[in-house]
This record gives C-alpha cells, structure tokens and sequence, in this order.
C-alpha cells in the first residue's frame, strides 16, 4: 500500500547538493510530508512509494535546494539605482535617499525585494536593516523563509547625511540603546515564529559604527539568547579609516580585541581585509558573506573569499542593496562571483560552477547557522526546493555526457527566469512563475509611487544639491 504525502516532486534533474559535490540524480524525485522531506531518489522508485496529495512533473527541469541569500536590505529597493557608478557611494549617492526613507517607503521596497527574490528562486532571505512596522509581517505573508537582522548602530539621527569624507563622525550613545532596545523587540517577537522559517540575528552596522561598550552590549544579549551576530566588517577604506582615528588599529585586529571573531559572527564584506587578517577571521570560525555584485559595483573591488575559503571558512552569497546593486537575485550572484574571482587570479579553474552553486544553497545555509533545516535535498530537512526549466534558449542543449553541463549552464547562462516552482517548508508559494501569496502588481505600483515620493523629496532636499548621478542626468548620460 503506498504511504502517504503532501508533495511529490519527479521526474526532474536533481541536484540534492548532499556530500562533498552536487549531488546529483538523473530522473530523480522528493517527497515531502507537511514541511519535511522524507524521500529522495529515482522517480520510478518514489512514484510508486507515495500517493501524494500534489504532484508536480518536473520533467526537463533542475530540482534543487532552495536559494539561500545571506545578506540584504531588502527596504533600498524602493531607490533601485541611485548609487553605482560613483566614488563614495554611501555618503555621495546613498544617503540623500536614505534620510528620506520613512517606513512606507521601506515597506514597499522590502515586498518588492521579496517578490524579486522569490521569482528568482531565493527561499530564505537574511535582512538586514532599521526595523519599520509590519517588517515580519511581509515574510509570513509571503511564506518565505527569512533571517531578520535589526540594525543596531549610535550614528546620531539623520545618519551620514550631510557628514563630510574624511571626518570622524560622532556617536550618540542613547540612538545606540535605542537601537539595540528595538532590535531585541523583533528579537522577542520573530524568532523562531512562523513554526521557526523566521528567525532574527543582532546587527551592529559596522564597528565603526559602535562604541565599544555597544558592541559588548550586543554580545552579552546574543550569548544571552544563542544568536548570530551579523555585521558589516572591513567593508571599506571609509570604515578601516575610522577604526585607525578612533581605536588606533584595524578593524579584525579590533574585533579581536573585544571578544568578536569566533563562530557566531557573519561577517559581510571583507573588502578591505588583508590576506592575513582574512586567514585570521576564517580561522576563528566566523562565516564570510560575500556580495560580489554590489562591492564590484559600488567598490570596484573582489572580496578575498578564495582566501577565505582556502583558509577553510565557510562562504554564502549575498545581493546586498539594490540601491547601488542593482538588483537582488542569487543567480546573478553566481554568475559575478565565478567571473570576478577568474579574472582578479587570472586563473578559469579558480571558483568552478560546482563550488559557487554550494555558495548559493547549502554553504548559504551554514552560514546563517541554518546547514541542519535547508540548503540540501535530504531526508529530515525542510522541504525547500525550486524547479528550474531547462528548456529554454540559454540553457539548452542538456548534455549528462561526457561532460555534464547543467551546473555551468544554471551558473553561467541562468538568469532565475527560468524558475517555475518554488516551495517553502513544503508550501508551494511560486507555480508556473506566479507568486500565490503576494499580489505582486499591488506591491509593483506600491513601490513606484513610494520610490517616486521619496525621490521627489530629495530633490527639494539642499544636501542632495551635488549628487553626482543628477548632474549626469540633467547632462543626458543616464
């Protein structure tokens, strides 16, 4: 008699992404019972096994985990644009926008991101950014799984706008508490919530955004509760010169000192890290998440995530912040972070396709602390899972030998278009490419007509007098 389940997927290529490779599987099938995978193998075997109340046909189609993002700010969306192609992209670019980016505006771009991620495959979304009202409430809605992470900084109000380069911009004490008090509130009302696909992280901005009694203060509450701690870290000249005038050393020798480099720190970036100052992070356990769209962009830079890899740390892939990205899809991510690190070492053999698909599912999940519940198509996991077509122009033809090509094919030529299915703890939240929880045209023109009022406002905005992106407007070169 056959067993029961709610979801049977079949008949597709799958890449379960179990062991050291791929891990894959010619005519393969998962089986699911409420969130939790209970079966994996060949789709005639499994077929037969289970009646299984939805049945989704994946012939001509990769079946793989979920995608994992690792670090985004899910609220700049909403000014997708503003801030590539200049020097000094936060204080020149950013911040005129983000000074004028109230709650709506930041609801609207996190649903917009969201709705992104979702149609590119992304199920888990680490988000990073000031807590607006109805935060949460857009993840459980959307029925995907999401990492919140408050920031926590004591930049006075108003931020960087309107502080000039090269100066040492103050701290506010009490926005700092103030900071940490609302991040601890999302803490208590997040974590674990939705049967525990949302969870929450504490996240000082950077440590130059902190003073030290802070960045103790934030530590003592994530030993306290069991977090991760998930903080920009040498993400640039901008915060290694600030660390120098206010602390006399570089930030990793800094986070040393205090007690901050071991397993529960996700530290984001490295830019600016040197080669030893980066085998020195790795090798205290912490996890690396690397943005290589929006640091090539808006920095012109690779992160040393070879390195760090090399020096056996653990690396998941990040979008970041549309604003200066600009988008936030992991496929992209992919493709970037092969291309980059092949031309920074002038070597093609350096991040093969394999190895950044592992960046983007089950690495992704270990460095969120999540490598046990997602990131591969086992039995006991969760069942996220995402079904790509293959039968597309950029993606055909599929070749299993002598050489298998829809690893590089998904890394290289894949765009997350070519998602079909996507489905969360078992729950089918993406089907034929429509987003079943969201009204995604709602959020469209929400989004809109936020980014429009927001970018009305600073025009009339005199510290916005010298954007560098307006005068190449007004002179016709965007």
């Amino acid at each position: 008699m056959a067993e029961p389940a709610d979801l049977l997927i079949s008949r597709g290529h799958l890449l379960t992404m179990a062991g050291d490779g791929v891990g894959y599987l010619a005519d393969g099938a998962v089986a699911v019972r409420g969130r939790t995978i209970v079966a994996v193998g060949p789709s005639v075997e499994l077929e037969h096994r289970y009646d299984a109340a939805t049945r989704i046909d994946a012939s001509g189609h990769a079946v793989l985990p979920g995608l994992v993002d690792v670090h985004m700010h899910t609220h700049f969306a909403v000014v997708r644009g503003v801030a590539q192609d200049v020097g000094h992209w936060m204080q020149g670019a950013l911040a005129p926008y983000a000074r004028h980016l109230d709650h709506a505006a930041a609801a609207a771009g996190c649903a917009l991101n969201v709705v992104e991620a979702m149609l590119a495959g992304t199920t888990t979304m680490s988000d990073y950014l000031r807590p607006f009202p109805g935060w949460g409430e857009i993840y459980a809605r959307a029925g995907v799984r999401a990492v919140l992470t408050p920031t926590i900084n004591a930049l006075p109000p108003g931020g960087m706008a309107g502080w000039r380069i090269g100066d040492l911009y103050p701290l506010d004490e009490a926005a700092g508490e103030a900071a940490l008090a609302r991040a601890l509130e999302v803490v208590e009302r997040w974590h674990g919530a939705e049967d525990g696909r949302i969870t929450t992280m504490l996240g000082p901005q950077g440590p130059d955004m902190a003073s030290r009694e802070l960045l103790g203060a934030v530590r003592r509450e994530a030993e306290r509760r069991d977090l991760s701690i998930h903080m920009h870290v040498a993400q640039g000249d901008r915060e290694i010169e600030q660390m120098v005038k206010r602390h006399g050393k570089r930030t990793p020798a800094y986070l040393a000192d205090i007690g901050y480099l071991d397993a529960r720190l996700l530290a984001v970036h490295l830019t600016e890290a040197t080669d030893e100052e980066t085998d020195q992070i790795a090798a205290s356990g912490a996890r690396m998440a690397l943005c290589s769209g929006s640091i090539g962009i808006i920095d012109g830079i690779v992160p040393p995530a070879a390195r760090f890899k090399a020096a056996g740390g653990v690396v998941g892939l990040g979008s970041d912040q549309a604003s200066g990205n600009n988008c936030n899809n992991v496929f992209n991510e992919m493709k970037l972070t092969a291309l980059f690190n092949k031309i920074r070492f002038r070597d093609p053999t350096v991040m093969p396709a394999g190895e950044v698909l592992r960046m983007a599912t089950i690495d992704g999940a270990r460095a969120l602390g999540l490598g046990h519940r997602i990131g591969s198509l086992e039995v006991g996991k969760e069942a996220d899972v995402v079904t790509v077509s293959l039968r597309e122009p950029n993606l055909l033809p599929v070749l299993d030998h002598p050489v298998r090509t829809i690893v590089p094919n998904l890394v290289y030529a894949g765009t997350g278009k070519e998602v079909r299915t996507v489905v969360v703890a078992g729950r089918v939240v993406v089907r034929d490419r429509e987003v079943l929880t969201l009204d995604v045209e709602a959020v469209m023109d929400r989004a809109q007509a936020e980014g429009e009022r927001i970018a009305r406002a600073v025009a009339a905005d005199p510290l916005a007098s010298d954007l560098a992106l307006a005068r190449a407007t007004d002179a016709g070169r965007l």
